[in-house]
């Protein structure tokens, strides 16, 4: 799945990515850590996996989209 970075906290390393639809989605942490990632800027193109549905969606992995 594919997202757009919305925000991001460098503290806490936590934040949310939105989804194509404008649905916003939060990610803790460990989703971030689980990535790899050092850094994430709003607007960055990212690719996620998610896990629950509706009110209890978030986001479990969070990676750069690359092509």
């Amino acid at each position: 799945m594919q997202g757009t970075a919305y925000t991001y906290d460098p503290d806490a390393r936590t934040g949310s990515v939105l989804l194509d639809d404008g649905t916003p989605v939060p990610f803790d942490a460990a989703a971030f850590d689980a990535g790899g990632l050092r850094l994430l800027r709003p607007g960055q193109r990212v690719r996620i996996e998610v896990t629950g549905e509706g009110a209890d969606r978030r986001v479990v992995l969070v990676t750069l989209q690359t092509f």
